[in-house]
């Protein structure tokens, strides 16, 4: 497993606070929102050819996935399932925007 993987999956781990905090407070930034932290993190961030299909079918459904899309692509963030993009579609992403 590449060590930029890891650190991002524990990062997307440390975003789990879905226990420690309201859900209903408006004033939880997305990243608390997000269902992703309420899941396996392992679907987020699959072998390298394994299946996107599990995380993308979270996203879909995710109520900040434009706002986690950003932080992505505003992070360079180059590993792993973000807004329900994965790397090289975030990459296609921002070469269509240059």
């Amino acid at each position: 497993m590449d060590r930029h993987a890891d650190d991002a999956r524990r990062e997307l781990t440390l975003l789990d606070v879905s226990g420690l905090v309201d859900a209903d407070d408006d004033s939880l930034s997305w990243h608390e929102r997000a269902l992703c932290a309420q899941t396996d993190p392992e679907a987020f961030f699959p072998e390298k050819g394994g299946s996107t299909r599990e995380a993308k079918k979270v996203c879909v459904s995710c109520e900040v996935r434009a706002e986690c899309l950003e932080y992505a692509l505003e992070n360079d963030e180059r590993f792993g399932i973000w807004g329900g993009l994965s790397e090289r579609e975030r990459r296609k992403l921002k070469r269509r925007a240059v």
